[in-house]
This record gives C-alpha cells, structure tokens and sequence, in this order.
C-alpha cells in the first residue's frame, strides 16, 4: 500500500482512509483518482513506526516539505501526526504542512491546536464554500452545518499555533462565491488560496 508518495518538490503522507466528509468534488470518487499510478487506497492504516520507516525510503534533502496528505482525512489521526512531526523535526530541518478538512476539534470534543505548536508549519483547509448551508450541500459532512462554523472556527484557533494558515477554495467556483470567501478568509487574518480542481 502507499504510505509515502512525492509529487514535485513534496513528499506526501497518506495515513489514513477515513474522512468526516464526502464532497462532491472529491478526488476519490474519481475514475482516475490521482493518477500518476499512484493507488491510494489503504488495505489499513499505517502505524507509526510504519510511516516513518516507510519516509526513510526518501532523501529528505531533496524534497521542499513534508504534507499530510492522501485518501482520508488526516486529523483523524492527530495525535499520530503529532508525533511523526516530533519525530522528524528532531532529525531533519524541514518543513511539515497539513492538508485538512478542518474538523480535528470537532472529531476530538476538544481544542487540539495547541498540540501543533512547533511542529506544523502550514496548514491549508478547505474552505469549500460561502455558508453552511452550501458547505453541506457540496461536503456531506458527519457533523451536518455545525462542520461549516467548527472549520472556521479551527482556522482562527490555528493562527496562535501555526506560523501559515491557509483557507482554500477549488477554481470551479463562480467568482463572485470565490470573492466572498476570500473575504471569510480575510476577516479570521489568515491566507486565502484559490485551488486547481483536475476532477
């Protein structure tokens, strides 16, 4: 199965299957899924000690950062990023990033942000839409409208943590939807970035 994947100048970890959405435009439900001959789907998720044996595969010197980032959401799993992150922050100088949903508080009943402090150094969370109402409608999430306002929520948490907070949007989106979820963005101050969508 495939745990660690490098595309471009980053090295991708795919820890886990599960997620707490299932968006319309989501790149599972693709026939062609990532392409790159890269199969994502996990017979089961990776311990540990499996990810970072599995990262040892690479010379980290040649890679710009490391992403959590596959088939699933990954803070479903985060305490297990926390201490992959320790980890390879005590053997390597590179940057992590985290690419989320922005649910973790949600999943755990509780703030987990501070856990991330001096570990993660970019995380990017899909915005997704303007309101709850569209949000659901597009992610089908577990938590219903309360996912839409629990993000937010998490990405202004996040900015006491995490040196880059990035709110995210796919370019499929009409312009002025886009417009006023930069505007979201702008309002908790953190960055907003407008994604390819290749569905």
């Amino acid at each position: 199965m495939t745990i660690t994947y490098a595309l471009g100048s980053s090295l991708y970890l795919n820890i886990t299957n599960r997620c707490t959405n299932r968006c319309s435009f989501c790149i599972r439900s693709t026939e062609h899924g990532l392409g790159e001959g890269i199969d994502l789907w996990l017979e089961r998720e990776p311990a540990v000690q499996e990810v970072l044996e599995d990262i040892e595969r690479y010379d980290l010197s040649k890679y710009r950062e490391v992403v959590f980032c596959g088939y699933g959401e990954p803070m479903t799993r985060t305490y297990d990023i926390v201490e992959i992150s320790r980890r390879l922050k005590a053997k390597y100088d590179i940057r992590i990033r985290i690419n989320t949903n922005g649910h973790a508080n949600l999943i755990y009943g509780k703030d987990i942000t501070p856990l991330l402090k001096g570990l993660i150094d970019s995380i990017s969370i899909s915005l997704n839409a303007k309101n709850a109402v569209e949000y659901q409608k597009i992610c089908q999430s577990d938590y219903g409208e309360d996912a839409y306002y629990g993000m937010l929520d998490f990405a202004a948490k996040c900015k006491k943590y995490i040196p880059e907070v990035i709110l995210t949007v796919v370019d499929v989106m009409p312009q002025e939807d886009i417009k006023k979820c930069e505007n979201i963005a702008r309002e908790i101050g953190v960055t907003f970035r407008v994604r390819h969508y290749s569905g």
